[in-house]
């Protein structure tokens, strides 16, 4: 009963994470569309440039100090060290406001070095604009760490979903006024992209004010705890320490994983420029590609990415107590949770790709049918990237944080080989970057699969995490096309637009249901584990309702 209890928990203080990552990805595709559509394919290609550049930076100074800060945080917090979390804590502070500053400064005073190597020097001034965010989002990622390792996930919930509200506002208002101002400049697409990364900042600002606020109203909690505490906290350079112990690993692992999007970047610009395709149509096929394709995969991934993260504190926990029969039963129900998710998103992307181009993106016609076939051909990747989201989580946390980083060096080798041999010699162009987008996580969820198993001990159970999220998706899917079909007709009266819009929203409404109904049926999932899952109690009582229990 402990156990279960325990369980449970993990996975309410996912979902919170998952429904504000839910959240914050709805916000941030309902801005990206109106915006992709202001900013035109050229200027979605130089954003895009940018940004990826920008996130490189941004792991290589800060992406592991919220999962390190938390692990840490929470081994102490399991053993009653209230006064080393919380020098943990300060002393990350420290090392976040080094690395993300060193961070800031080479990207400021280097933008225009790195943008020229890619071959894309329209995206100097966003990449400028991104520059001082990396140290922004380094201190807010200290913040965010330590409350996760207070197994609370409230404040890190409330944070993005303010950054991304912030984010949405700002980046259209800057991004529409930039462009208006410069409206007669040939660089008027790079205006708007910067106008965009402002938003970026703005946000980042926006969430860091609003952790600050929560540790200082947390304060005195946090200061009689640490007067109860009988233990005496660890020098600093111990601490020190262990954070970069843990951090590095985690920081080689993701530097490999974000890498793969700028190498595709600097590959496709370069092989494309000495094939002679021009700059601004290199732009435009980027743009495509990290615009439309990657904003609508998103969603789902980031659902998956909050899960993944609210995994570690829990299981340290687990391991900590030497309760590895906890640890195993958390590993299960987070993996089995992730493709309840991933595998409708998979199919119902992959199905409806060209109405759902046509509905979010209308003012993009160039290179709409290489939109829906990216999203055709490419939602598949989804599965892969839950997978080895979660999977690396899981060995980060069983402390095989060398594992990840080889894994994930592996596929980026094998990534590039393939990237550049079908660039260079093949006329596949920009499917290419589908192609490296798909065999890129799949070779580390492979990896990373083999080596849960064997450390843990541990085995999936795959008839119900696998084989009926994927039969039930299967099922959803032919729904949602045949509902499509029948909306497209039936609302034709109403005209292009407006009809593929509410056939998109029949056939979704359609696929919702008839996944839910397919996956009780198929018994997915017994009474007690729906009650666990997120609104687990509403939808037993759906399914009681419609004889499905």
């Amino acid at each position: 009963m402990k156990t279960e209890n325990k369980t449970n928990d993990i996975l309410k203080q996912g979902s919170i994470l998952a429904v504000a990552s839910i959240l914050v990805r709805l916000i941030g595709m309902l801005y990206r569309f109106p915006l992709s559509n202001l900013l035109g394919e050229k200027g979605n290609g130089i954003y895009g440039v940018a940004f990826q550049f920008y996130q490189v930076a941004l792991v290589v100074s800060s992406y592991g100090l919220p999962l390190a800060v938390s692990k840490m945080v929470a081994a102490k917090n399991v053993k009653g060290k209230y006064k080393s979390a919380h020098k943990i804590f300060t002393n990350a502070l420290i090392f976040a406001m080094c690395t993300g500053g060193i961070a800031a400064l080479v990207v400021y005073f280097g933008a225009g070095y790195f943008v020229s190597f890619m071959k894309y020097p329209e995206a100097v001034l966003p990449l400028k604009i991104l520059a001082p965010t990396i140290f922004c989002v380094a201190i807010l990622g200290v913040f965010r760490g330590y409350f996760q390792g207070q197994n609370t996930m409230i404040p890190t919930a409330l944070s993005q979903i303010l950054e991304q509200i912030v984010n949405a506002i700002v980046s259209i208002v800057a991004a529409y006024s930039l462009m208006h101002m410069h409206r007669n400049s040939s660089e008027v697409a790079a205006f708007g992209a910067a106008g965009s990364t402002t938003g970026t900042l703005s946000g980042a600002l926006a969430a860091l004010f609003c952790m600050v606020g929560i540790y200082f109203l947390n304060r005195p909690i946090l200061r009689r705890k640490m007067q109860r505490d009988p233990y005496e906290a660890e020098s600093n350079q111990e601490i020190y320490r262990i954070l970069f112990l843990t951090v590095v690993p985690v920081v080689l692992s993701q530097t490999v994983y974000q890498i793969s999007g700028f190498l595709d970047s600097a590959i496709f610009g370069n092989v494309m420029a000495g094939k002679g395709v021009p700059k601004d149509i290199r732009l435009s096929l980027i743009g495509v590609y990290t615009g439309q394709y990657n904003v609508l995969l998103s969603v789902p991934l980031g659902i998956s990415t909050a899960m993944g993260s609210s995994l570690i504190p829990s299981i340290v926990a687990a391991i900590t107590k030497d309760a590895m029969d906890e640890a195993k039963e958390k590993v299960r129900m987070v993996i089995k949770f992730n493709m309840l998710i991933a595998f409708p998103c998979a199919v119902g992307l992959s199905v409806l790709s060209e109405p759902i181009i046509r509905l979010v993106y209308p003012n993009l016609i160039t290179y709409r049918a290489l939109a829906s076939d990216m999203l055709l051909y490419g939602s598949v990747a989804l599965l892969f990237y839950a997978l080895s989201t979660v999977t690396s989580g899981i060995l980060q946390a069983l402390n095989k944080m060398r594992l990840p980083v080889i894994h994930s060096a592996i596929s980026l080798v094998i990534h590039v080989v393939i990237m550049y041999v079908l660039l260079q010699y093949t006329d596949l162009g920009a499917y290419a970057l589908l192609v490296g987008n798909i065999t890129f996580p799949l070779v580390v969820c492979i990896l990373n699969w083999i080596s849960v198993g064997n450390t843990l001990d541990y085995q999936q159970e795959c008839k119900t995490t696998f084989g009926v999220p994927a039969l039930a998706a299967v099922i959803m899917g032919l729904v949602a096309f045949l509902l499509y079909k029948a909306g497209a007709f039936v609302f034709s009266f109403a005209g292009g637009y407006l009809s593929n819009m509410l056939a998109v929203l029949l056939a979704m409404a359609g696929a919702v249901f008839a996944y839910f109904a397919s996956y009780i049926w198929l018994k997915g999932a017994e009474r007690e584990e729906l009650c666990a899952m997120p609104m687990g109690r509403k939808l037993v009582t759906i399914a009681e309702k419609i004889h499905l229990l």
